[in-house]
């Protein structure tokens, strides 16, 4: 798999050029990658419509060189060039640029400015993650490889459960088997919670031991070619109480509705009342989470979110999550999420771990 970064550079200088920009600094990691396939850190890529360049030093460089084609890699001497130097010598009579002032602080812009001489710049705020927003064959591939890593790591990891073990221990097992499958690391510190912890929805695993009866919610994802995954199952060690059964059933019901409104040109505000018209119709409608996705990509959350009042229309390539929970303090919390890919009539599932409740 093969992505063409630079059809996704020309897309951007297309925007440059709409708003009379000769050239923009990106310092987002991630939009980085996106851009060059540079996958390091320390790096700030410069795109004109004439010439791209990499700024990276020693420690990337190499990397930097195998990792880009059509981009001039600069390796810069940190302590002899500052970085505002830097891209003044490489384009030095430019009459206006753009920032990424998301990614770089107040402080790093003024050190960067105090050495240009541009009489125009402007900061630019989501434009390269407007183009991240539909991902093409090779990205969604890479989600696909991810979500079928985490999948498979849970199976087994399931197999580890009984009365006794610890959140942490079930935890690092279910990252090493991640790891052991090709994962580049975790899509995120993974959350895995028994009983009444279940209900904190970001919670961090404990030393808290499995009882019989408790629930247990993992959220947990996979990485591969830098893009990540994020699949919540819950399940009950035993038999369900009647409470944790309709908490269930609450959850599972709001999430198929959901799905079966998504396809091409649904809102997102839209997508987000149907799951919860299910839930705020339940006896779990004060305990339910706010938001029901985000956009899944180089970052775990990314555009669109699926919330209230975001009029963001979907596009077949678009890659969401749809994740419904219910979490009530002191008693314990149940979430399903998977990862699906946008299309014209409706979905592709990438997670495809079965939602089974028991254990």
């Amino acid at each position: 798999m093969k992505a063409n970064h630079n059809s996704r550079r020309q897309q951007l200088i297309a925007k440059l050029s709409q708003h009379e920009i000769d050239m923009m600094v990106v310092s987002g990691h991630e939009n980085i990658q996106y851009l060059s396939g540079f996958s390091g850190n320390a790096a700030t890529l410069l795109i004109s419509k004439r010439n791209t360049y990499l700024i990276t030093d020693y420690r990337y460089y190499e990397r930097a060189c195998l990792e880009t084609e059509n981009i001039h890699v600069i390796r810069r001497d940190r302590d002899a060039e500052r970085l505002g130097q830097c891209i003044l010598t490489l384009f030095p009579e430019l009459n206006k640029i753009a920032y990424e002032s998301e990614h770089v602080s107040v402080a790093q812009w003024a050190a960067i400015a105090a050495d240009l001489t541009y009489p125009h710049v402007q900061g630019a705020i989501g434009w390269v993650e407007a183009l991240r927003e539909v991902k093409d064959n090779v990205e969604i591939a890479y989600l696909q490889q991810a979500a079928n890593i985490a999948d498979a790591a849970l199976c087994e990891t399931l197999t580890l459960v009984r009365e006794g073990v610890k959140e942490r221990d079930l935890a690092l097992e279910l990252e090493y088997k991640m790891r052991q499958k090709g994962s580049q690391g975790v899509s995120f510190d993974t959350i895995l919670l028994f009983g009444e912890r279940s209900a904190l929805p970001h919670g961090d695993p404990s030393e808290r031991a499995l009882r019989h009866g408790d629930l247990i919610l993992i959220d947990f994802g996979a990485v591969v070619g830098g893009y990540r995954s994020d699949m919540t199952r819950t399940y009950v060690y035993g038999t369900p109480s009647a409470q944790q059964q309709a908490m269930f059933n609450t959850v599972q019901r709001a999430q198929h509705a959901a799905l079966e409104k998504v396809q091409q040109g649904v809102s997102c505000d839209a997508l987000n009342q149907v799951a919860h018209q299910v839930l705020n119709n339940s006896e779990f409608a004060q305990f339910a989470g706010e938001g029901l996705g985000h956009g899944l990509g180089l970052a775990l959350h990314e555009h669109p979110f699926i919330k209230p009042n975001n009029p963001y229309v979907l596009s077949a390539g678009n890659v969401i999550t749809i994740e419904p929970g219910i979490y009530i303090p002191h008693v314990g919390g149940v979430r399903l999420e998977e990862d699906i890919v946008v299309t014209k009539n409706g979905y592709q599932k990438l997670t495809h771990s079965a939602q089974n409740f028991e254990l």
